[in-house]
């Protein structure tokens, strides 16, 4: 009331031209000249997310260029170094930011929202957000081993029993190792337990260095007291580093006197504890290594009680662990262990981000979008974790909207197409059907789409597609993007279906017809768009030339299928993306993320292996190429580091994706029919290991898909547990006679193509 009174804009012009500032009003809409009108600009979540982010960037100004001899995470060893391609000019940057090397991997459990990250070169950040331990080694000569410092270090990741991250680093004699895991120990309380093994034959020191820092930047300690008692420190009266050796001596320091690391030869008694008003203390607690060649052992946990909070009552009733799990999941074998590796790192990482609310990363990502969740829990339904994905979708019924709006941020509109895909892909792999309450939230979602329409009686390009908004972010500026429009159009097919399911037929004949309607104006748009804009394909929205984001329309052939197998406009669209935003062999998405994007590489791979494009074997290659040493993505890869440059250094929809690939390779479904073994590669067939994946639900029940014998004498299995039949089960398996299957069946032999024959 008082916005329309007071003359604000005014207001803030006069006192712009006062102190000498831009005029504001005029600035803003400068650039949003740049986009579409839009009843939303900037979704405020990501506004307040970008604030924060750049916060933290301030004060790694303020903190970092000053205070280089300190020892930094390597994501700033390497953007601070001029002579690395990681290295960031800083005279224009308001803020550092970790641009680089955006890589961590999460431990935990699958039934708790708990996740610890650690860094590529084994920095430990046991809290979300928080602070982090170090390990170092001090040779009794002078010579130091500080794993942020170094080229290389040995990385993996174990499974069994529980997810760890090891990392092993080496420098002339020197060896440091430590393993980093969740434990919930005897009592049920989750803790990081950190196993280190150090090995210094010409004796020395271990250093167990507590860092006011993360993989983002500054996290600040004000205060550290050191427990004898207990052999631990007690970090801002909140959290405990518990040793289980006493040390042989403690270190602390402020910002004033500098990092502790130049402090660690002298004498004084410092267990009292210490505090910094900057917020930057820095600590060490110090076991001496005796000569000779024997290896020291230390064990570390910081109990994660406080993490918990709300969720502490959960604990006791945990019920699984990961190998359980795991279980239930469809199995892959490959004669590729790199890809069985990374397969198996994607499931752990979709599990792990499950535990509770779906998210798509352990921590910038740490939050819930309808989008990212609706992808992954696709990727969980084909693994089989279906009792997780129902509990997810009851939970999306209880955050609509009263207006029916499934929202992630305002001024994105794809995501109600999305909820009710999901929503019908349940029930068609399942053979369930959804409780009442969340049946209910269908209705609601799909008036909401054609509420949300633009009228169709008007004469311009976005006639009867949903107003230009912000979309998925990463496709340009405010829009009327066409992958909002192909998601509603699928979702209120979506919605067609679960009512018809249930016998309503008079409400699924308005859906499809609806659903019909809002299609026809897609393409109605579409054959309206000037040829020369289009180049035979399908630009992100009527008023977009072909660029890269166009990338998001071909959503409407994987996954929706909305357009048929091998549509001219989808190859015309896939051809100018191949052709003009690639680098390196995979997309390379310029808007927004500016790196080469390893889930919509993926993506582009599906819509290759739908229309039979060989081209897709390269992509598979080239993201795995891309994984990181625990077998994980970031969301975006930097072009000359390797390292992640955008978004959350352990992407769930990344892993969503391969798990799609690997599965589709086996398996995949073309309208009611199923197309077995087409993305299989042919150098596969020349080994005599088994190829095996399932079981997979598909729409007609939960399949298995084996192939196995010596090389030019194999048999296929295709064996179910089936709740319908399909149309036609189709075997296309490259370098072999394709033919059909009326029924299951076990040790099928299979033919060479007249093609392959000598």
């Amino acid at each position: 009331m008082f916005s329309k009174v007071i003359p604000w804009k005014m207001f803030l012009q006069r006192a712009a031209h006062h102190y000498g500032f831009i005029d504001p009003i005029h600035f803003l809409a400068r650039m949003q000249k740049f986009s579409q009108p839009s009843e939303v600009q900037e979704p405020m979540e990501l506004l307040r997310a970008g604030v924060i982010f750049h916060a933290r960037g301030l004060l790694n100004t303020r903190a970092i260029q000053t205070n280089l001899d300190w020892v930094w995470p390597y994501w700033v060893v390497r953007q601070f170094n001029p002579g690395d391609p990681s290295f960031m000019p800083r005279a224009f940057s308001f803020s550092h930011v970790n641009l680089t090397h955006r890589n961590w991997t999460a431990v935990g459990h699958p039934q708790l929202p708990l996740y610890p990250i650690v860094d590529p070169r084994g920095l430990v950040t046991p809290l979300f957000d928080g602070w982090s331990l170090d390990f170092w080694l001090l040779e009794r000569g002078g010579a130091k081993l500080l794993p942020s410092q170094l080229e290389n270090v040995d990385q993996e990741l174990i499974f069994n029993p529980n997810l760890k991250v090891v990392t092993a680093a080496e420098k002339e004699r020197m060896f440091l190792r430590s393993a980093v895991s969740l434990s919930l120990g005897i009592n049920m309380r989750p803790r990081v337990v950190i196993d280190i093994e150090a090995h210094l034959p010409r004796g020395g020191t271990l250093a167990v260095a507590l860092r006011p820092y993360n993989p983002e930047g500054i996290q600040f300690i004000e205060t550290l007291k050191y427990d004898a008692a207990r052999n631990a420190f007690n970090v801002d009266n909140t959290t405990s580093v518990l040793f289980d050796k006493k040390p042989e001596s403690i270190h602390f320091s402020n910002y004033e006197h500098g990092d502790v690391i130049h402090h660690l030869s002298e004498r004084d008694d410092q267990t009292k504890g210490i505090h910094c008003s900057v917020g930057m203390v820095t600590a060490a607690a110090l076991y001496l290594l005796p000569k000779g060649d024997r290896q020291e052992t230390l064990k570390v946990s910081i109990p994660l009680q406080q993490e918990l909070k709300q969720e502490i009552a959960r604990i006791p009733r945990i019920s699984t662990d990961w190998h359980a799990a795991i279980e239930t999941t469809a199995k892959l074998e490959l004669p590729d262990k790199h890809f069985q590796f990374l397969y198996r790192a994607s499931v752990h990482t979709l599990l792990l981000l499950s535990a509770n609310q779906v998210v798509p990363g352990p921590y910038t990502y740490f939050r819930f979008w309808f989008r990212d969740a609706c992808l992954m829990l696709n990727a969980l339904l084909a693994l089989g974790a279906k009792g997780k994905v129902r509990e997810s979708l009851r939970e999306f019924a209880r955050q609509q909207k009263r207006s029916g709006y499934f929202q992630s941020q305002e001024g994105e509109w794809d995501s109600n197409g999305q909820v009710l895909w999901v929503f019908d892909r349940f029930e068609q792999v399942t053979g369930e059907r959804l409780d009442d309450k969340t049946l209910r939230s269908v209705k609601k979602a799909a008036a909401w789409i054609m509420r949300k329409r633009v009228p169709d009686n008007q004469s311009t390009l976005h006639a009867g597609l949903l107003p230009s908004g912000f979309s998925a972010e990463h496709f340009g500026p405010n829009d009327y993007y066409y992958w909002d429009d192909f998601w509603s159009v699928a979702g209120l097919y979506a919605a067609a279906r679960l009512y018809g399911r249930r016998g309503n037929r008079a409400l699924a004949r308005d859906l499809q017809m609806q659903a019909e309607k809002f299609e026809s104006a897609v393409m109605r748009s579409l054959s309206r768009l000037p040829p020369r804009r289009t180049r035979g394909g399908i630009p992100a929205s009527p008023y977009r030339r072909m660029d890269s984001g166009a990338i998001g329309s071909l959503v409407a052939d994987y996954p929706l299928q909305l357009f048929p197998c091998g549509d001219s406009r989808i190859r015309a669209t896939t051809d100018f993306l191949v052709a003009n935003c690639f680098h390196d062999g995979a997309f390379f998405q310029d808007m927004i993320h500016s790196g080469i994007n390893i889930y919509l590489t993926l993506d582009i791979a599906q819509t290759l292996l739908r229309s039979e494009d060989d081209r897709y074997r390269a992509l598979l290659r080239r993201v795995a190429d891309l994984a990181s040493p625990t077998g994980q993505w970031p969301e975006a890869v930097h072009p000359l580091t390797g390292g992640g440059c955008m978004g959350d250094g352990q992407h769930g929809w990344a892993a969503a994706e391969w798990v799609m690939m690997i599965r589709n390779l086996f398996l995949r479904e073309e309208g009611d029919q199923l197309i077995v073994g087409s993305g299989l590669f042919p150098e596969w067939f020349n080994t005599e290991q088994r190829m095996a994946f399932g079981p997979t639900l598909t729409p007609f029940g939960a399949v298995n898909v084996s192939i196995e014998g010596r090389p030019g004498n194999k048999t296929l299995s295709v064996r179910g547990e089936w709740f319908s039949q399909p149309a036609k089960m189709l075997v296309s398996i490259p370098g072999y006679r394709r033919f059909e299957l009326e029924r299951p069946v076990l040790n099928h032999p299979l033919q060479a193509s007249e093609e392959t024959l000598p």
